[in-house]
């Protein structure tokens, strides 16, 4: 152990990966927290510590959340592990875990609205509407190896009438799928959450925070980090290693990156360690506003792919970032944040839904040409927010096809016209003036936002520590887990998990991974399901 407390940590990139491989260093292996530093390259000013799960604004300017994650009690085994550890802000005798299982003890989800029609009427989903042939293919895809699918993607794996199924509009919006997504990670996902088939209609298996994920999840961790000393080095864009000399192992030797202008480095001494989070979903998103649309960058935005590009030119061993950041208009949706200054679209949706915010879900009006969907969450959804303001999230998976109401591709529309577009699917037209009147809609464009959902091949991305790496790991959601789902928080969490213990040698078990393919009565129920 007094190695380790001579141990120094650095972490490239301040996402959840990150600040989740701090607490395990400091919880589980005895590294000081004033040993471990987090280099990001975000100004905080307008993106605060924490990557993808952010939360910012306030009620006069917008607030804006980017995404909006949805946890799972069965599946996010390390997650729920790593957040007993944490304290609540609100009440520190508890851990966020325990706040968020006492919050969703009380605030049960059962959307009563999960697809909406053409003609603004609420579809019955008791049924997933699959044919036969779906069926089979379901099967069949859920039986092969991973091997086998390859580089192909989902939709040369199902007959074309299985993209009108409701399960598909349910699935695909849950978990933004589309057909021209990896084969291989749709086949993870039915088998990491197969045991949602019998509730996706409904989504009753969805676990939300109390407030925004930044606010719910990031902030706790961010404070309990500073509480043990560790450094924050921000506006700091790492953009080489130095490897030593050696053809058998990986050793990282020196860490170059810029900041205010002036190149610097870090060198390594024996037994300092690099957490460094390949790629980004998040890289290069714009906001646009009220008047504005969002712009749409490249991945020259911002370090984290030219980092990545710049290590696999060095090592087979880094994987390969082309398939993931070569690929924009595959990769790219839009999503919204819309802040209200008056009640009544929060009341309107409650009297069309059935639901009140909170106890519902996303949802999806399946004949939108931008398949949008929106989701109402538990009041207030940020610390800050006043009472008398409510904020609601929404997405777009195709921007690039015009409105059915605005004659505008989603990419190109500011926030009236996007509201204009949802207001006029759930025939609020009498109110329309009001709601745009008293409401504050910021779009945000991503261009690698399902990236890491591209045909890809297995050693594509890189393990999570290297092989032959003696103080190198990569984690984030562009390193490869076997049998786990990307685009998740426990995915990354995860990743952090295993390259701590590994480098660290940690004699400790990880939470092992939910196969609930495996459970005889999980297997019955979604097989009833599929047969509704």
């Amino acid at each position: 152990m007094e190695v380790q407390k001579m141990t120094k940590a650095y972490f490239v990139g301040g996402g959840i990966a990150s600040l989740a491989g701090a607490v395990f260093l400091i919880r589980d292996g005895n590294v000081p927290g004033k040993n471990i530093t987090i280099l990001e390259e975000s100004n905080p000013e307008a993106n605060p510590i924490g990557g993808s799960l952010d939360g910012q604004g306030e009620a006069n300017k917008g607030y804006v959340v980017r995404g909006g994650r949805m946890l799972n009690d069965e599946t996010y085994e390390c997650m729920w592990e790593l957040l007993k550890s944490i304290p609540s802000l609100k009440d520190p005798k508890k851990s966020v875990r325990q706040e968020i299982a006492e919050f969703n003890a009380i605030n049960k989800p059962h959307s009563l609205a999960r697809l909406v029609n053409k003609d603004g009427q609420i579809v019955d989903v008791s049924s997933p509407g699959f044919s036969e042939i779906d069926r089979l293919d379901l099967i069949k895809m859920m039986a092969q190896t991973e091997k086998s699918l390859g580089t192909r993607s989902i939709e040369e794996c199902f007959a074309p009438g299985f993209f009108k199924t409701n399960f598909w509009y349910m699935w695909c919006t849950t978990f933004a799928f589309q057909p021209w997504h990896s084969a291989v990670e749709f086949k993870r996902y039915l088998h990491r959450f197969i045991h949602e088939f019998p509730r996706i209609n409904t989504l009753e298996g969805v676990r939300r925070t109390p407030y925004n994920q930044y606010d719910s999840l990031v902030l706790p961790i961010l404070k309990w980090l500073e509480s043990q000393g560790v450094n924050f080095e921000l506006k700091c864009e790492v953009t080489d290693f130095g490897f030593a000399q050696d053809q058998k192992k990986i050793t990282v030797e020196r860490i170059s990156y810029r900041k205010n202008g002036k190149e610097k480095e870090i060198i390594l001494k024996n037994g300092d360690l690099v957490f460094v989070t390949n790629g980004s979903m998040t890289a290069g998103s714009s906001l646009g506003s009220m008047t504005s649309a969002p712009v749409l960058n490249t991945k020259d935005v911002g370090g984290s792919w030219k980092l990545w590009e710049k290590l696999a030119k060095k090592n087979p061993e880094f994987g390969r970032p082309a398939p993931f950041d070569n690929h924009v208009d595959e990769s790219k949706w839009e999503s919204f944040t819309v802040t209200l200054n008056d009640p009544i679209f929060f009341n309107l949706m409650e009297k069309f839904s059935g639901n009140k915010p909170g106890t519902g879900g996303l949802v999806t009006f399946k004949d939108s040409n931008w398949l949008m969907s929106i989701v109402l969450a538990y009041q207030p959804h940020f610390l800050n927010q006043p009472e008398n303001v409510q904020v609601f999230w929404g997405y777009g998976l195709f921007p690039d096809k015009k409105g059915n109401y605005v004659e505008k591709n989603m990419s190109d529309c500011t926030g009236k016209e996007i509201l204009i577009e949802l207001c006029s699917h759930l025939r609020f037209n009498a109110d329309l003036q009001k709601i745009l009147q008293t409401s504050n809609c910021i779009p945000c464009m991503m261009p690698f936002i399902t990236s890491q959902f591209m045909p890809r091949k297995g050693t594509d991305r890189p393990r999570v520590v290297p092989k032959g790496s003696t103080n190198l790991a990569f984690i984030g959601q562009y390193c490869e887990i076997p049998d786990d789902v990307v685009f998740t928080v426990e995915y990354s969490v995860r990743a952090a998990q295993i390259a701590v213990y590994t480098l660290l040698g940690i004699d400790k078990e990880i939470p092992a991974i939910y196969k609930g393919q495996h459970d005889i009565k999980v297997i019955f129920n979604s097989f009833l399901t599929m047969h509704r």
